[in-house]
């Protein structure tokens, strides 16, 4: 188990710890920021493995425009969660812009939420729209969201706030 997905560990003293890391090497990420990070976003996890969006690396849905499982000695902790990656260079896109590269609305799918729940996005039911990766819970939901990407957009992103207030960690 990586130090990452161990009980116990605080969000905000692992944010805290990436962050310094990332500065200290001339990351663009500062420490207030990677703590601000930590605590803001509410992700979707893997409960068997502790792992955001099961294992897949989210840069692959931009670079190989397709699922890909990441490799164990490929993780970044972010957000308060273990991210992996298939490759180096996707772990090295992902930490300068995690913002870019994972899931709106921490992978929960946008269809519900507009509808004011929260249903976990599914890594293998996918779409980047506005240069952004969105999950879904079905194809069905999938393609509600591709009728109308825009008016379902709009409508999570003003339900989103609430609704990320009754999801338990």
């Amino acid at each position: 188990m990586t130090p990452g997905r161990q009980p116990g560990k605080s969000r905000l003293a692992l944010g805290l710890l990436i962050g310094l890391a990332q500065f200290a090497l001339g990351g663009a990420v500062s420490p207030l920021q990677a703590a601000k990070a930590a605590g803001d976003e509410t992700n979707v996890v893997n409960p068997d493995t502790g792992l955001a969006i099961s294992g897949f690396d989210p840069v692959a849905y931009f670079t190989d425009a397709s699922p890909k499982i990441g490799r164990p000695d490929m993780e970044l902790s972010f957000g308060g969660v273990v991210w992996r990656f298939v490759n180096e260079g996707n772990r090295a896109a992902f930490a300068a812009h995690p913002e870019v590269y994972r899931p709106q609305f921490g992978g929960y799918d946008p269809v519900a939420i507009a509808r004011g729940t929260s249903v976990p996005g599914h890594p293998l039911f996918w779409a980047v729209v506005g240069k952004r990766l969105y999950l879904f819970y079905s194809d069905t939901a999938r393609a509600a969201f591709m009728a109308d990407p825009g008016r379902i957009i709009d409508a999570a992103e003003r339900k989103w706030p609430e609704v990320a207030r009754t999801i338990t960690h």
